[in-house]
């Protein structure tokens, strides 16, 4: 199972204490340790931390936190029916660049809005 952390504040979290984050989180996720870090239009700071356990799609490409059209996306979990979902946003005109259940949830999400989740199962 992935390891998922965040902060959502008005300081820099320091390089060691985001290292020490993820090093604590990788027996939750040993195939790749990644963050993003972002500042919101308010000022506040932003840290996205991710450990992954590689199930579906396990080209690095896959890896998070997963950036698309200006999103970013740290997830942990499955989307059972996410080969549907995508072949109705392709349908819509969606284009992939991985077969990871992670796009089709951002790709959802941009095509959606909130109401992305009521697509999924």
């Amino acid at each position: 199972m992935c390891g998922i952390a965040g902060y959502i504040g008005t300081e820099s979290l320091s390089g060691k204490n985001i290292e020490t984050t993820l090093d604590l989180m990788k027996q939750r996720g040993p195939d790749n340790r990644a963050h993003c870090s972002l500042t919101a239009s308010s000022g506040m700071k932003v840290e996205l931390l991710h450990s992954r356990l590689s199930i579906l799609d396990l080209d690095h490409r896959s890896d998070q936190p997963f950036e698309c059209d200006g999103c970013v996306l740290v997830f942990n979990g499955e989307i059972y029916n996410y080969v549907e979902v995508r072949a109705e946003l392709e349908k819509r005109g969606r284009t992939f660049r991985t077969t990871s259940d992670t796009e089709v949830l951002i790709q959802a999400y941009l095509e959606y809005g909130q109401d992305c989740v009521s697509h999924f199962t």
